[in-house]
Parts: C-alpha cells; structure tokens; sequence
C-alpha cells in the first residue's frame, strides 16, 4: 500500500506511518487523491513489537531495542540526533525529520548581495550526532558550495559527528577521463581523454576536508566513487521503494522484461530484474558522440508482446532513454515504463518524456521537481523512509547488513 501526499509543500509535513513504512507517491495537483498530514506524535504510535521494515518483514529483536532507546530519547528530549536541511530539498529532510518523530534543526542560510553563503545554527550541536540533507543538484555549484558552509559551521560548533546526507551527489558522472576511439586504416584504438579533471574526487575531496566525518549517499553513478572518498561512505539504493511500487501494480511477471538504456547499466538492470520475479533482461545498445548526446543503434534481447521497464539511475536530457523507448516500440514493445532514481531532467527532458512513448515515468524525490515539471505520465516516490532509516541504523551503531536489513539496498 502507498500514501498519496500533496505535490506541493505544505506547512503540515507529510510522512508515511512507522509502523507498516511504504514508499510515499506525490503525483501533479490534478491527479492527487487521499492527502495525509503528518502529526508526529502519530510516527511512534502503537507498541515496537509492531515494527516492520520497507519490504513488510518483520524486524529483528535487536532493532526493535534500537528503536525502543530512540523512542525514550525523543519523548525525555535527551536524543543527540540533530537533522539540518540545506535549501537545495527542504521538503525530503522534513520527510526524514517527521518519520524519525523529530523536528528539523533551526539553521540560518542567506546569500549576501554578492553571492556568498552566510549559514547559522541557531541551536546548539555540541556533542551531538548532526545530519545534513542537502543534494547537490542544479544549481550544483550553489548547493555544493552551501553544504560545505553548513559542514564548517557545524564543525566549529563541536558537534560529535557529522554526517553529509547527499540524497544526489552532483558531479558523480565525472568520475574518470573520457574514452575516446582513434580511428586507424585497419583498426581502431581506445584512448582516455586528456588534460580532463576527475571532479569526482575533487569533490569527495572537498566534502573531507571541510570536517564531516560520514557521507550518506542514494544511487551513486558508479559504485566506485565511494573509493574517492577518505571517510565512511553509507551508499543506499532507491531500488526497494521503485519495486514496491511496481509490484503494487500487479503486473504478470510472465510479461515483464528488464530493459538497460545502455551498456553501462547492465549490472544494475540485471540486478533490479532479478528482484523483480527474476525476469528476463535486455540491453540498448548505443553511440554516444558528445556529452548529452545519444544515438541509439540496436536492441539485445526479446520485447515483443512485453511490458518494458527501463531502468537508469537518473535522467538528465532524456536522450538515451527516449530514443531507447522508441527503439522497444519499434520492437513490439506493448507499454515501457521508465524507472530512475534522479531527476535530473535538464531542457527538453519534459518534451520527450511527455511524448506519449512512456506508458509512466516512475522517480523519486532526491531532487525537487517544480510544479512546472510535472506531467501525466509522472510518478514520484519518496526515499524519505529509506534515508531514515539508514540514519537511524547510523546515530545508533546498529548494522544495515544483517538480514533482513538488506533488502533496504544498505551496503
């Protein structure tokens, strides 16, 4: 079962119950049915023997005494648990904030007249466990920028530790040289890039260096950028919540196929099919001759007659996958469904997604979407509960990779 919440923010936060966690849909204002608003005093409701994960099993002992500890923590006022919200996605840390039954931390952030970022905690951190959520999406130099103000301030005001919660790390994509081919009379060679940055670890290096001491991060672009980083890296995946909703649908999985947009993606589509009632897998294969531009050659696998999930970790122009779509219809195709975690959705994303060739687009809100952006074919689910999970298992010491806690996607 899913929650159907208000696409817009409003001043009443909106949170899914503890008890029975699922994935919060937020749709466009025309088709939002059911709005639910958030009390806190209702996220602790009922007894901790009830406590179930995202995927419907029931917890573990240990994490039920977890819980219990935070529970008491939060109704003495004694929790050294501290969320802080950037301005890049308020509306996600008021989510996170309102599942954990607490409220945001007070922070000042204002930009002088010239541009720079002025940020204030107005309460005090010392000795505390302070996480801030703050993506780096566009504008990626601005909200980068203001994350690392916020580390520094809560550096200097002793907290504990500090935890960058980074729901979508910008620059991730720029995680090695480019390869380019060198075309001979009788063969071709393949060459990295020259006198290119790696901004990924530039970046990782920034976050470092600036004081925190723990980076939480959803879907990465490459699990290796974890490695560019010199301190803890929490790498959840949004997976869980997309195949909750999916499988809400009802869907025959005789008719499923997995569908990776390219190459690249293979590892993560076979992953998502084989949760998915281990369906079959198929491959787009394509060119890419210049950033953000793609061009779609051939198709491996079977689609004909078949429901098509395409399957990315974040759509930034909509190029590749709306020409992979179109190849599926070519294909025999019956529906294709696109599946990612980051919207990125950079001009004309909007036009091609709204094409008619997506049967649904179905995302997650680690990057805010203005109203403007929404369309028909839109489905937003919520990583709310997922990230705060993960933050609990954090502040608390308590492992995300003892069974059943790995059906989150925590490593």
């Amino acid at each position: 079962m899913a929650f159907l919440l208000h696409a817009q923010p409003s001043h009443s936060l909106p949170a899914a119950d503890l008890r029975r966690p699922s994935p919060l849909i937020h749709r466009g204002p025309a088709s939002v049915r059911f709005p639910l608003r958030c009390k806190a005093v209702d996220s602790y409701g009922g007894n901790s023997d009830d406590l179930y994960l995202l995927t419907g099993d029931t917890a573990p002992a240990s994490a039920l005494l977890s819980r219990t500890r935070l529970e008491d923590a939060i109704k003495n006022n004694t929790t050294r648990l501290r969320i802080f919200s950037g301005t890049a996605n308020p509306s996600l840390a008021q989510e996170i904030s309102c599942y954990l039954g607490l409220e945001l931390g007070k922070i000042k952030i204002k930009r002088f007249a010239d541009g720079e970022i002025y940020v204030q905690l107005q309460e005090s951190v010392r000795g505390c466990d302070v996480f801030l959520v703050q993506p780096t999406c566009p504008p990626a130099n601005e909200n980068l920028m203001e994350l690392l103000v916020m580390i520094d301030a809560c550096r200097r005001a002793s907290a504990k530790t500090i935890t960058a919660v980074i729901p979508y790390f910008g620059y991730a994509r720029a995680d090695r040289k480019a390869i380019f081919h060198m075309t001979f009379p009788f063969y071709k060679l393949l060459q990295t890039q020259g006198r290119e940055s790696i901004a990924a670890k530039l970046v990782a290096n920034l976050i470092t260096e600036s004081g925190a001491d723990r980076v939480l991060a959803c879907d990465l672009h490459s699990g290796q950028s974890m490695g560019y980083f010199d301190i803890p890296v929490d790498h959840v995946y949004g997976q869980p919540v997309i195949l909750d909703y999916l499988a809400s649908k009802g869907i025959s999985s005789d008719d499923l196929v997995v569908v990776s947009p390219d190459v690249g993606g293979v590892a993560r589509a076979r992953a998502f099919a084989k949760k998915l009632s281990d369906a079959p897998l198929a491959i787009v294969d394509k060119r890419r001759h210049g950033h953000n531009v793609a061009e779609v050659m051939n198709l491996i696998g079977d689609v004909k007659g078949k429901v098509a999930i395409m399957v990315d970790d974040m759509i930034d122009t909509a190029g590749t996958i709306s020409k992979g779509a179109a190849l599926l219809h070519q294909e025999g195709a019956r529906e294709v469904y696109a599946c990612t975690t980051h919207a990125v959705f950079s001009p004309p994303a909007i036009s091609r997604l709204s094409s008619g060739l997506f049967q649904e687009v179905i995302i997650t809100n680690t990057i805010p979407l203005s109203e403007q952006n929404y369309f028909p074919q839109l489905t937003v689910l919520s990583v709310a509960n997922l990230l705060a999970e993960t933050i609990w298992r954090v502040h608390d010491d308590c492992s995300g990779d003892i069974e059943p806690f790995s059906t989150l996607g925590i490593d």
